[in-house]
C-alpha cells in the first residue's frame, strides 16, 4: 500500500522515476545486491533479477498486506539482518552511497517491526523504555539528506509519507507509542503482513468522536467511584481492586460490542481476582445491592438463609471466585456474558472457559454437530505474574488449532499491574515480558499502556480483527500497576516503596482522561465533576437500601450463585438393558466399512470375530463400550470422547477410529449410524492433562447433557490433573452450584508395571468423595462398564464419575460378557461370589476386594479348596454402597471374619472408605481385617518378579489365612 501514490505530486513521480533508474544501473552486474534485495523484501531472489521490469514491479507493487487482497502481499520486508550499513565499503561513490541507504532503510523499517515496543511508551508510571540502537537512523548512518531521496513507495510501507525522511516519525509513532507490538515471530508470512498493514495504516486506530469519548469516561467513572466506595465502605476487606487497570472495563465493553456486531451471541469469561467485583458490576450487571450484601457479613447471611431457607447450602466460595451470567447493553444491541468461577488456582480457569466455549459454539443438527466459532467469543484475564509462571497457560495455548479444541481463537488478557503478591518481576519470570511465552505457541503481542484509554481500545480492535480474520489466539499486555497492596490488608510499601510513592503520587485514569478530554473541549470540569457526584450518589443509595433491607429482615437472596443446599437424594434409576435387536442392528453398522477401504491385515480378524462373538459372547470391554455408545447415540445422547491414544486406545483395545491401510484415510462407524439422532466426537489429546481434563470440564459444564468423557494413558497420569479434578469435578457443585457428568476412564490395576503405571489412585478420590458430589466406579466385566456408561449419560441427577478402568481384564475371557448381559439387567453396585448359592452356610471368612485383584483370587489353584471363603467385588466404590454389602453379609450366618482384600498399598485404594465405613456393618462378634500390600511411599514394586511374588502372597493370605 505505496503511500507516496495516493495524491502524489509530479516531483515525487521524478523523484521516484529518477531514483529508481539509478538502481537499475548500480543492479546491473551486481549480482550478489539481487538476494539481499529479495531477503530485505521476502521475495524469491529472481523475482528482483537483473530486469528493468522486476524492479519496476517491487517498486510499483500492490498492498502491504492480505486484508486488501493485493496480489503482491508477500512484497513485505522480511529479515535484514545482513544488510550493510552505508559506510562499510572502504569507498563509494554518491550513487552507491544511496543505494547502501536503501539496504539500510529496509533494516531500520524491519527494526521499527521487531524491536518498536522496546521504545514505546508502555509504563504508566512513566519508567523510560529502554529502546534499542537498530531504531536510530544515525547508527546506520541514515542522515536525513539521504532519506528525504529514498521516496517511501519502494519501501513497502503503510504509514503516510512522501519520503523516508516524512513516513518515519510515522513509523515511530505506529510502533512506538502507547502501544507496542510483538508480531515477528509469527511462522505465517500473511499473518505478519496483515499486522503490519493494520499497525501501519492504524485501521484500528480510528478517532474517537466526543460522544464516544465520553461515554468511555463516563464508564472510567463508574469503576472509579466504585472501588472508592468499597474502601471506604468496608474498609480491611478484600476486593482485590481494578485501580490501576481500570481500563479493563471499558476493553470488556468494546470487545462485546465488537462480537455483537459480528454475529456473536455470548462473551464467556474467566479470569482470577483483580478486577472481578467491577467486571461483575459494570460488565456483566450484577446488582450492586448483590454485590454489598457480601460484604455485610453474619446479617446478611442470616437473612439470605432465613428467606432462601439454606440449611447447609453446599460450601459456597468467596465473593470473588463466583461466576455469573449477565446481559451486557449498549447502545444499538446486546450481548450474553458469562463469567466462569474459579478457584484461587489463578490460571486453572483457562481451559474451562476455552472448553465451555467450544461447547457453546457448537449447533447440533441430529447426528451432524456444526462448529460456529463466530457465535461465542471466550476472553481470558490473566495476572501477569501467573500468566509465564503457571503451565497451564502453556497447555491452554497448545490446543488452540488442534481440531478437537480450537475455539476460533481466544482474546487473552493480562492484567499487567507489574507486580506478585509481594514478588518484582525480576524474581518471577526469565523474559522480558510476561507476555513472552505466547510467542513461542505463534500468537501475537499487543502492548498498551493502561493509562492511555484509546489506545486500550485500539488493542482490543486490533485482536477482534486478528480473531476474525484468522481464527487464533491473541495477546493483550495491559501494562498498569496496582494501587493498594495484593489485598486491601496488605502494605504494598513493605516491600516496593518507591513503586508505591510513585503509585500514590499518580492520578487515576478517569482522571488522566478527563484532562485530555478538558484540553480539547470536548468536556467541562464541571461534566466530569457532575458524573462523579452521581455515581457516588448512586452507590451510596443502594448501599442504604440494602442495609435498610437487611434490618427489616426483608431481603431476598441477593448473591445469584447458584449456590444452594445439595441433593443427596438417590439419583432414580433408569433403564440401561437395551434389545437384543437394537443391539444386533448396531453391530452391524459399527463394522460395516465403506467400499473400497482396506483394514489393516493385523486388525481385520479381532475387529470383524465381534459379528461371530456378539450372540455368545466373549463381548469384550471395547466391544461392550462401542455398543453403550452407539445405543446412546441411537436414542439420542450427545458424547464427546477424547484423551490420550483414545481413538485406538492405549491398549489397542476399541479402534473407533479406522486407518485405510493403504491410503491412511480416516473412517469412523460410530459417526455412521443410520440409527443414530445424535452426534459423537472422538478426538485423540495431546499428551496433556491440567489443560485436556480442564477443557473437558468447561465443556461438560456448559452443556450438562453431553456425555464428556477424558481417557488417559494410565490412570496415574491424572495426578498431573490434581487441580482441575479438585477445585472443579470434586467441589464445583458445592462452592459455585456448577453440574457436570464429566466422566474419567483412568486405567488401574497392578500387572507389574512399576509404580507410575498401575494406580489410578483411588484414595485421592474417595478423599474427595462427600455429599454425593461424583461416583466412583470399579467395574470388573464388560456388562457392567456397558450399563455404567449408559447409566452416567442418561441419569438426571448430573454428577461426575471416575471409572477405574481395567487394563488385563480387557480381553481375559473371564471378565468378558454375552448378549443377555446387556440386553437384561442394570448396573449392580455389589456383585456376590457366584460360586457361595448352595455352601452360604458354610462360609466363615468374605472376602470383599475390588477391581482386577478378583479375577487373581478366583483364579488361584486354592480357590475350589477354599470352601469357607466366599468372595464379593465391590463395583461402586462412591457412593458407599451400604445397603447393598448389609445384604451380602446377611446372606453368610456363620461367618467368623470378614476380609478387605486389595492389590495396593494399605495406605492407597479403596481401604480408606472401607476401614471407615465397614465397622458399622461388620456383626457383633465378626472380626474385621486387612489383606494387601503393607502401607508404601511407592504405589507398586518395579520389578516384575517382586510383584508377582506380592500378588502371590496377597492371594493365598486372603483364601488360606
Amino acid at each position: 500500500m505505496g503511500s507516496g501514490s495516493s495524491g502524489a505530486d509530479q516531483r515525487a513521480r521524478d523523484l521516484k522515476g529518477s531514483f529508481l533508474g539509478r538502481i537499475d544501473e548500480l543492479l546491473q552486474g551486481a549480482d550478489g545486491f539481487y538476494a539481499t534485495v529479495a531477503e530485505s523484501m521476502e521475495l524469491p531472489s529472481d523475482t528482483v533479477a537483473s530486469a528493468d521490469p522486476a524492479v519496476g514491479s517491487v517498486a510499483d507493487g500492490a498492498p502491504l498486506g492480505g486484508a486488501a487482497g493485493g496480489a503482491a502481499a508477500a512484497a513485505g520486508l522480511g529479515s535484514v539482518e545482513t544488510a550493510q550499513a552505508p559506510g562499510a565499503r572502504a569507498s563509494a561513490g554518491p550513487d552507491e552511497e544511496l543505494l547502501q541507504a536503501v539496504q539500510a532503510a529496509t533494516s531500520l523499517l524491519k527494526a521499527y517491526r521487531t524491536h518498536g515496543h522496546l521504545a514505546a511508551n508502555l509504563e504508566p508510571l512513566g519508567s523510560d523504555p529502554k529502546g534499542d540502537p537498530a531504531l536510530e537512523p544515525e547508527n546506520l548512518n541514515l542522515t536525513p539528506e539521504l532519506m528525504s531521496q529514498i521516496p517511501a513507495s519502494i519501501l513497502r510501507i503503510g504509514v503516510p509519507g512522501e519520503t523516508l525522511l516524512e513516513a518515519l516519525p510515522r513509523m515511530r509513532e505506529a510502533y512506538c507509542g502507547s502501544l507496542g507490538y510483538q508480531i515477528e515471530h509469527l511462522s505465517s508470512h500473511k499473518q505478519r503482513m496483515w499486522l503490519r498493514e493494520m499497525i501501519e495504516t492504524g485501521s484500528h486506530r480510528d478517532a474517537l468522536s466526543a460522544e464516544r469519548q465520553q461515554r468511555l469516561l463516563g464508564r472510567l467513572v463508574e469503576v472509579s467511584e466504585f472501588e472508592r466506595f468499597l474502601q471506604k465502605a468496608y474498609l480491611g476487606q478484600k476486593t482485590f481492586s481494578i485501580e490501576g487497570l481500570d481500563v479493563m472495563v471499558p476493553m470488556i465493553d468494546e470487545l462485546a460490542w465488537i462480537a455483537a456486531g459480528n454475529g456473536a451471541r455470548e462473551v464467556v469469561i474467566g479470569m482470577a481476582h483483580r478486577g472481578r467485583l467491577s467486571t461483575l458490576a459494570h460488565n456483566l450487571g450484577r446488582p450492586l445491592d448483590s454485590i454489598f450484601a457480601e460484604f455485610e457479613g453474619a446479617k446478611a447471611i442470616e437473612a439470605v438463609q432465613r428467606v432462601a431457607a439454606i440449611k447447609h447450602g453446599g460450601t459456597g466460595d468467596v465473593k470473588y471466585h463466583h461466576g455469573i451470567d449477565g446481559r451486557l447493553e449498549f447502545e444499538g444491541g446486546e450481548i450474553d456474558v458469562r463469567l466462569y468461577p474459579n478457584p484461587s488456582h489463578l490460571e486453572y480457569v483457562d481451559p474451562v472457559v476455552t472448553g465451555a466455549a467450544r461447547a457453546d459454539q457448537m449447533e447440533q443438527d441430529g447426528a451432524r454437530l456444526e462448529h460456529h466459532p463466530g457465535s461465542v467469543i471466550p476472553l481470558v484475564v490473566h495476572g501477569d505474574a501467573a500468566f509465564p509462571a503457571q503451565g497451564v497457560v502453556a497447555e491452554t495455548f497448545n490446543l488452540q488449532s488442534l481440531a478437537g479444541y480450537s475455539v476460533g481463537g481466544t482474546v487473552h488478557l493480562i492484567t499487567n499491574n507489574q507486580i506478585g503478591f509481594t514478588t518484582d518481576p525480576r524474581e518471577a519470570r526469565s523474559t522480558p515480558y510476561a507476555a513472552d511465552m505466547a510467542k513461542g505457541f505463534n500468537v501475537p503481542i499487543i502492548h498498551v499502556n493502561a493509562d492511555d484509554v484509546e489506545a486500550c481500545i485500539a488493542a482490543v480492535r486490533l485482536a477482534m480483527a486478528y480473531r476474525s480474520e484468522w481464527g487464533r489466539d491473541i495477546v493483550i499486555d495491559l501494562i498498569g500497576y496496582r494501587r493498594y497492596g495484593h489485598n486491601e490488608l496488605d502494605e504494598p510499601a513493605y516491600t516496593q516503596p518507591q513503586m508505591a510513592a510513585s503509585i500514590k503520587a499518580h492520578p487515576p485514569v478517569s482522571e488522566i482522561y478527563a484532562q485530555e478530554l478538558i484540553a480539547a473541549g470536548s468536556l467541562t470540569e464541571a461534566d466530569f465533576t457532575a458524573a462523579g457526584e452521581a455515581r457516588r450518589e448512586q452507590l451510596s443509595s443502594a448501599h442504604g437500601d440494602l442495609r435498610a433491607r437487611i434490618e427489616a429482615g426483608e431481603l431476598d437472596d441477593p448473591a445469584q450463585t447458584g449456590t444452594g443446599e445439595l441433593d443427596r437424594s438417590k439419583s432414580p434409576e433408569v433403564a440401561t438393558a437395551v434389545a437384543a435387536e437394537r443391539l444386533q442392528e448396531l453391530n452391524k453398522e459399527l463394522l460395516a466399512l465403506p467400499d473400497g477401504f482396506t483394514l489393516h491385515r493385523k486388525l481385520a480378524k479381532p475387529l470383524l470375530r465381534r459379528l461371530e462373538t456378539l450372540e455368545e459372547g466373549p463381548i469384550e470391554f471395547g466391544h461392550a463400550e462401542a455398543l453403550a455408545f452407539g445405543s446412546l447415540l441411537a436414542e439420542g445422547n450427545h458424547i464427546r470422547l477424547t484423551g490420550q491414544d483414545t481413538e485406538r486406545g492405549t491398549f489397542s483395545h476399541r479402534h473407533l477410529v479406522l486407518h485405510d491401510e493403504a491410503t491412511g484415510e480416516r473412517f469412523i462407524p460410530m459417526q455412521n449410524l443410520a440409527s443414530a439422532t445424535a452426534p459423537f466426537e472422538i478426538h485423540n489429546s495431546p499428551l496433556s492433562e491440567i489443560a485436556c481434563v480442564g477443557f473437558e470440564y468447561g465443556y461438560s459444564a456448559a452443556s450438562p447433557a453431553c456425555l464428556v468423557a477424558w481417557e488417559a494413558q494410565f490412570g496415574d497420569f491424572a495426578n498431573a490433573a490434581q487441580v482441575i479434578i479438585d477445585s472443579f469435578i470434586a467441589s464445583g457443585e458445592a462452592k459455585w452450584g456448577q453440574q457436570t457428568r464429566l466422566t474419567l476412564l483412568l486405567p488401574h490395576g497392578y500387572e507389574g508395571s512399576g509404580p507410575e503405571h498401575s494406580s489410578a489412585r483411588i484414595e485421592r478420590f474417595i478423599a474427595l468423595a462427600a455429599e454425593g458430589n461424583m461416583r466412583l466406579a470399579n467395574p470388573t466385566t464388560a456388562a457392567q462398564y456397558f450399563h455404567l456408561l449408559r447409566r452416567q449419560a442418561l441419569v438426571k441427577k448430573p454428577r461426575p464419575l471416575v471409572v477405574f478402568t481395567p487394563k488385563g481384564l480387557l480381553r481375559l475371557p473371564a471378565a468378558a460378557s454375552k448378549l443377555a448381559d446387556l440386553t437384561d439387567g442394570t448396573f449392580e453396585l455389589v456383585l456376590d461370589d457366584p460360586t457361595a448359592g448352595r455352601r452360604r452356610e458354610q462360609v466363615t471368612r468374605l472376602l470383599l476386594c475390588s477391581g482386577r485383584i478378583y479375577y487373581d483370587l478366583d483364579s488361584s489353584d486354592r480357590r475350589k479348596e477354599a470352601t469357607s471363603v466366599a468372595i464379593t467385588r465391590i463395583e461402586l466404590l462412591y457412593p458407599f454402597a451400604r445397603d447393598q454389602i448389609a445384604e451380602v453379609i446377611a446372606r453368610y450366618p456363620n461367618l467368623e471374619e470378614i476380609v478387605w482384600v486389595q492389590e495396593e498399598p494399605q495406605n492407597m485404594g479403596a481401604y480408606k472408605v472401607t476401614s471407615l465405613r465397614m465397622p458399622e456393618l461388620v456383626p457383633d462378634g465378626v472380626e474385621f481385617r486387612y489383606v494387601g500390600r503393607p502401607s508404601r511411599a511407592a504405589t507398586s514394586e518395579g520389578y516384575p518378579p517382586a510383584h508377582r511374588a506380592e500378588q502371590e502372597r496377597i492371594v493365598l493370605t486372603a483364601l488360606v489365612g
